[in-house]
């Protein structure tokens, strides 16, 4: 059998998909412990054991996605908030004239 190799956005070969569920639980536990975590703790403390080339591969596609970010201590945050843009930009005084 041969394994399929995709690109992440940061040219990197991985030798397999991440699941649905592997993606989620990483997004809801990064939501939960908003900036308390680096990269490395964050994988230490996901209730469930999750490989390393696809958690990278998880990270760097929220990055790209602009739905985490990370702080000049490396600690990951949760920031993808569209109802919070949403009301924002139905502020007049917000608005761009």
């Amino acid at each position: 059998m041969r394994k399929q190799m995709i690109k992440t956005s940061r040219e990197e070969n991985i030798s397999m998909y991440p699941r649905l569920e592997e993606v989620l639980m990483i997004e809801s536990f990064i939501r939960e412990h908003n900036g308390e975590y680096k990269k490395q703790e964050l994988i230490d403390n996901l209730p469930e054991e999750t490989n390393q080339e696809i958690f990278d591969a998880i990270i760097d596609n929220l990055l790209d996605e602009h739905k985490i970010s990370i702080d000049a201590e490396g600690k990951i945050g949760w920031i993808y908030d569209p109802a919070g843009v949403k009301k924002y930009l139905k502020k007049n005084e917000l608005s761009w004239r």
